[in-house]
């Protein structure tokens, strides 16, 4: 995708799909494969926050307000981490009716874990598109798509099968596995392996553009370097050979001890969160690969003044992002003012330096 209006300037859609292809941009985007929507998109609607995860309807307008408001370079749906838990029969809580105001945030959680092994996951049996809140996220990138066509691309994502073994597994159980019974790890990770894959299939089928698998368990504050390279990395590289792309892959933490690791998965892309030294990082990837983060979503743009987040933007990219976009999901109280310098920032930095060249 390399048209351009007459005045060079790309949309959305044109600036993210030629970025992830390492096709020329007009500016360095600014956008996310994680959830980003913000409370001053739907304020005015009276909605119950608890409300967006269950209506198609609502879950759509709420993604698309953050392009609509600031520009932002995407729209992005499911907003939470319960979605494919939710789909092998777990059990959710939504909270709905608890807030006193829309302004209270609760993100639906996981009920009841009930995998003990492999053989206990209950794959889908009436087709995946109709379990748990598939046909809501389905139906959301539908309208999406109906909404913005080729203006702005819509992205979605699912969790890692370390990560959402943790949704249906004990953690207590999960982290011992590794050591206690490291072949039934195995073949559970492998079973969700090939789970996420359909999921992942579905959701491009249904028109999202980009793709983000988000592993955020596997992180080195959880498993060693050794362990993500001989239990994480063979999985992820199964994922990604048999997803459509584009795609990224996102680990949460100080991810500097397994980029190179991360690199090997087969993603278009990498994205890390504050806690991970960029500049080291693409000292250790070299220039080619495409490094995307790294902003702190709830400390810079909730706690942040639009000073700071000039400054944070203008030196990761100079560190050696290729991209802005956040280590985690945006905070919905991420005030406007900011979410603005965000994009304002990005979208002024040159993108012939952006990933560190000089």
């Amino acid at each position: 995708m390399t048209d351009t209006s007459p005045n060079g300037k790309m949309n959305s859609k044109q600036r993210v799909l030629n970025f992830l292809s390492r096709q020329p941009v007009d500016c360095v985007p600014c956008f996310s494969g994680m959830g980003n929507l913000t409370l001053a998109g739907i304020r005015d609607r009276g909605w119950e926050f608890a409300s967006l995860h269950t209506d198609a309807e609502k879950m759509a307008i709420a993604a698309a307000s953050t392009h609509k408001l600031y520009g932002y370079d995407c729209a992005v749906v499911p907003f939470d981490m319960g979605v494919e838990a939710q789909g092998l029969g777990c059990e959710v809580n939504y909270y709905e009716g608890l807030a006193e105001s829309p302004e209270e945030i609760y993100y639906p959680t996981i009920r009841t874990k009930y995998v003990r092994k492999a053989e206990d996951i209950r794959l889908p049996k009436n087709g995946l598109a109709n379990e748990g809140r598939f046909p809501v996220v389905l139906e959301a990138i539908r309208r999406l798509k109906d909404e913005f066509g080729d203006t702005v691309p819509i992205g979605s994502w699912v969790l890692g099968p370390f990560t959402l073994a943790g949704q249906v597994v004990e953690l207590d159980d999960l982290l011992k596995m590794p050591m206690k019974d490291p072949d039934g790890l195995q073949k559970i990770l492998g079973a969700l392996s090939d789970y996420l894959v359909d999921v992942l299939k579905m959701y491009h089928e249904a028109g999202a553009d980009y793709l983000t698998v988000r592993e955020m368990g596997a992180t080195s504050d959880v498993l060693s370097p050794r362990m993500f390279r001989t239990l994480i990395l063979p999985h992820l590289q199964r994922i990604f050979a048999a997803m459509p792309g584009p795609k990224i892959l996102h680990i949460c933490g100080n991810t500097n001890h397994i980029i190179g690791a991360m690199n090997e998965a087969g993603a278009d892309a990498l994205s890390v969160e504050h806690r991970n030294d960029v500049r080291a990082s693409r000292e250790k990837l070299g220039p080619d690969t495409i490094l995307l983060g790294n902003f702190n979503g709830y400390g810079l743009l909730v706690e942040g003044t639009p000073e700071i987040v000039t400054e944070t933007v203008t030196t990761s990219l100079d560190n050696g992002l290729n991209a802005i976009w956040p280590g985690c999901d945006i905070w919905p109280t991420a005030k406007p003012e900011n979410v603005r310098m965000l994009v304002e920032t990005t979208h002024a930095y040159p993108p012939e330096k952006a990933g560190g060249r000089r």
